[in-house]
């Protein structure tokens, strides 16, 4: 084994990290006697020869060595090396893509292109594997060969002749996952697929298996699904929870599922001698390490805990049937096992924050999950509502209830970085509920204040006045040092939000005295705390005008746009503006065009240099001149041509388009803007959902955007309806 391996030229190439001289150390740790030495060495191979999915020469170095490893009887945790080169050849290159590729990212390309090919040219070995005797190996095999073999058919034949032989429970389901990739890679074989996985569901299988299926059929095939796919999961799941060791645990008071007889069935034994399907880890401090310790924790006192992955991709192949989703969750959501339970509201999440729909009685449920005296449970379900915002008005009463109950989870300290408030606080304050102003005022009294307290005060309105006196109070004794921000900023975003005009003396004095570290970031918040206080700041005037005195920059944009708010004063900030408006910085044009929209009519005579913005080549510029432009002369049409066709162009642009519509007042019934916005509110699907990720206030913005499409619509013929 290694034959050869001295003789590359590890130090000519890099990997993530720099030289790859350390390479050949990281392939013979792989094949370590020592676990710790074997588990560093994968995460190395993934941290620096693989990063984040990455091809270097280096890495197609490796490929061989790789293979030897993987196909070496005596080295142990191979199952980890098949899937480190199911990653390394994976990655699919359409011929569309080639076109995107710039001339820095050729070699990039062609070393994906290199490695796809390497490892698909070994990929025979796998036929091998499948029936190794090490169950991890068995456990990566039939992904491997779906995602790199060469002969599909030959694969999806492989994977159903080893399904009645394979005895590990994962396996089986790895072989099932497996046929589902071969599916989704090889449309023509998708009929031959769904055929076989529509047996497997219907026939007399495990539950675990036939929940697989149907999966992987919602997967690849989801318009063969069976109509009674919700009863049938949902019966699946029970059948789980009865099976050999998936009895749940029972809490105080709560009786056990009885069977369709209406009888309580006995305590399932606990299963004895289980195969295990992958080899023992001992723990090591490396990402692969901590990512398996996770899983493990997460894993613990399950009998089925691969049962939440099935269910997630049951869901991404459903997509948008809502209804479905939502009946399967609420189902899920009433089980007496906890861990699906917890399974139940993450997914739960998900469905929210991508899909638009009637979550009532699903996120009253996920609230009552609150109560409960699992804490992953009641963390999962308190950061779920946390993101909500209004949607999680039907979780209000069991958000306070938390919240007297759990003083001591008000607050979450960090190992690094100021304090934060609990999910609890902030889920109750974005909902506006005056039950958390207690909290809140804790909170302001510690010895550092929460980084984002002063946004939950935002949240709260005129609930949260009586913070107003603890606010001032830090605000004033906040050392104006290089830390000064940290600790100003979430004060001045509370006094932002209550509007209280009478800490202008305190606010005035950070914005006198910022200092140079995040200086500018400072002064822009007190700045935007000033103008909130309108008239009641009078006393920051001297100030104020002193910084538009220096046109042209940022300080004097803002400062115009507080004076204004401050004094009313057209004369004084009309100049300042102006010559921000001509900024060669296109955010502070953007700045100048928002402040200018501000003053309305006074500011008519700017019009034209406005309108000459409306073709600007950035988008964000052309809305924000469209939008003051309407806001100064009240002519709709040019100003709703520009901002309909950045609708069109982004769709995070719709929010703010938006928002304008809604202030122009009914739009025309037949107008195109109607069009756009009956078309908006008829999706089933989140403006701003992600595939792979999301933003804390995605679905905060989203029914923003539903609330201001209705509002632009109300009075119109068809919108009242809508």
């Amino acid at each position: 084994m290694f034959s050869g391996i001295d003789e590359v030229d590890w130090a000519s190439m890099e990997h993530a990290y720099g030289p790859a001289d350390d390479v050949p150390a990281l392939l013979r740790g792989l094949a370590s006697a020592d676990p710790a030495e074997r588990e560093t060495a994968l995460d190395g191979m993934y941290g620096a020869v693989h990063h984040q999915g990455d091809v270097y020469a280096c890495t197609l170095a490796c490929i061989p060595f790789l293979f030897e490893l993987a196909v070496h009887p005596g080295v142990q945790d191979r199952g980890g090396v098949v899937e480190l080169l199911t990653s390394i050849g994976g990655f699919d290159l359409d011929e569309d893509d080639e076109a995107e590729f710039d001339e820095d990212e050729i070699e990039g390309a062609a070393n994906y292109a290199m490695a796809a090919a390497a490892v698909t040219a070994g990929a025979e070995v796998f036929f091998e594997l499948i029936a190794d005797e090490d169950p991890g190996v068995r456990l990566a095999a039939p992904l491997a060969l779906a995602t790199l073999h060469r002969h599909p058919v030959r694969v999806l034949a492989l994977l159903r002749e080893r399904l009645p032989v394979e005895q590990d429970e994962e396996v089986r389901l790895a072989l099932v996952e497996a046929a589902g990739r071969v599916a989704l890679r090889h449309r023509p074989l998708a009929g031959r697929v769904a055929d076989w996985l529509n047996r497997l569901a219907a026939q007399a299988h495990p539950p675990g298996l036939r929940l697989a299926a149907l999966a992987q059929l919602a997967r690849c095939s989801p318009e063969v699904l069976p109509g009674d796919v919700v009863p049938v999961v949902s019966g699946l799941l029970r059948e789980l929870r009865r099976a050999p060791g998936g009895q749940p645990e029972h809490g105080p008071g709560q009786e056990r599922e009885p069977d369709a007889d209406g009888e309580a069935e006995p305590e399932a034994e606990q299963a004895q001698g289980a195969e295990v399907s992958c080899s023992e880890h001992v723990a090591v401090d490396t990402l692969v390490g901590q990512v398996r310790s996770l899983s493990a924790q997460e894993s613990a006192g399950r009998a089925a805990p691969w049962a939440a992955d099935l269910l997630r991709t049951l869901h991404v192949g459903l997509d948008d049937r809502v209804g479905d989703r939502t009946a399967l969750l609420i189902d899920q959501l009433r089980s007496p096992d906890c861990g699906q339970r917890v399974d139940a509201v993450r997914m739960s999440g998900g469905l929210i924050r991508a899909w638009r729909g009637p979550y009532e009685e699903l996120v009253a449920l996920v609230g009552d999950q609150l109560a409960d005296p699992e804490p992953r449970l009641a963390e999962a379900a308190s950061h779920v509502l946390e993101e909500l915002f209004g949607l999680a008005a039907p979780a209000a009463d069991a958000l306070a209830a938390r919240l007297a109950a759990d003083p001591g989870g008000w607050v979450k300290a960090w190992a690094s970085g100021p304090p934060g408030l609990g999910s609890t606080v902030k889920a109750l304050a974005r909902l506006g509920d005056a039950r958390v102003v207690p909290a809140l005022a804790a909170a302001l009294e510690l010895p550092e204040v929460p980084h984002d307290a002063g946004f939950a005060v935002g949240h709260l309105g005129e609930a949260a006045r009586p913070l107003a006196g603890a606010l001032r109070r830090r605000l004033a004794a906040v050392d104006l040092d290089e830390g000064a921000y940290d600790r100003a900023n979430p004060l001045l975003a509370g006094l932002t939000g209550l509007r209280a005009g009478e800490a202008a003396p305190e606010v005035l004095r950070v914005l006198r005295g910022a200092p140079e570290y995040r200086g500018e970031w400072l002064r822009t918040a007190a700045l935007r705390a000033l103008g909130s206080f309108g008239p009641a700041a009078r006393c920051a005037e001297p100030e104020l005008r002193g910084l538009i005195r220096r046109p042209g920059t940022p300080a004097a944009t803002e400062a115009a746009e507080a004076l204004w708010a401050v004094s009313g004063d057209t004369e004084a900030v009309l100049p300042v503006l102006l010559e921000g408006l001509g900024s060669d910085q296109v955010h502070h044009r953007r700045a100048a065009a928002t402040a200018l929209g501000a003053l309305g009519p006074r500011a008519a005579a700017v019009a034209p240099r406005l309108r000459g913005l409306l073709a600007h080549d950035e988008m964000w510029l052309r809305v924000d001149a469209a939008i003051a432009l309407w806001e100064v002369t009240g002519r709709e049409p040019e100003s709703t041509e520009v901002l309909l066709a950045a609708w069109e162009q982004s769709r995070h642009a719709r929010v703010r388009v938006a928002q304008c519509l809604a202030r122009m007042g009914p739009v025309g019934a037949g107008s195109a803007a109607a069009r756009a916005l009956r078309v908006e509110l008829a999706s089933v699907r989140r403006h701003n959902a992600m595939d792979g990720g999301y933003g804390s206030h995605d679905t905060y913005e989203d029914e923003r955007l539903l609330a201001l499409c209705r509002e632009a619509l109300r009075g119109t013929a068809k919108g009242t309806a809508t």
